[in-house]
């Protein structure tokens, strides 16, 4: 077992992993709030930080059929989300290399 090195975000409002507070996405990388996740509401973000990714999935959303990897925090393993491989509805392909943080997953820090 190697150590981990975690990323630290600058910028007063952070989103943290709810069960360990490791850094996961800075406000500003916020692209939309309006996203539906497994448990309820969640975020849209262009970049998350010290997270790994489970195996590539299609999965039915809500917005269609999409490619996915699950993102779990690299500190205790506890799922945040997932990454959008690949979207296969034209209209979808923006979200190709973003990033869902779930908000029932995260903190808020910095409010």
């Amino acid at each position: 077992m190697g150590l981990i090195f975690l990323e630290s975000l600058p910028g007063p409002k952070i989103f943290k992993c709810k069960c360990c507070k490791a850094h996961s996405a800075s406000h500003d990388a916020i692209i939309s709030k309006d996203f539906q996740g497994r448990y309820g509401r969640a975020y849209l973000f262009s970049n998350v930080v010290n997270i790994f990714f489970g195996p590539s999935e299609d999965r039915q959303l809500l917005s269609g059929l999409h490619t996915v990897n699950d993102i779990y925090c690299c500190c205790c393993q506890q799922i945040l989300g997932w990454r959008y491989e690949k979207a296969y509805e034209p209209g979808e392909k923006y979200k190709e290399g973003k990033f869902i943080l779930e908000k029932a997953r995260v903190l808020k820090e910095g409010w």
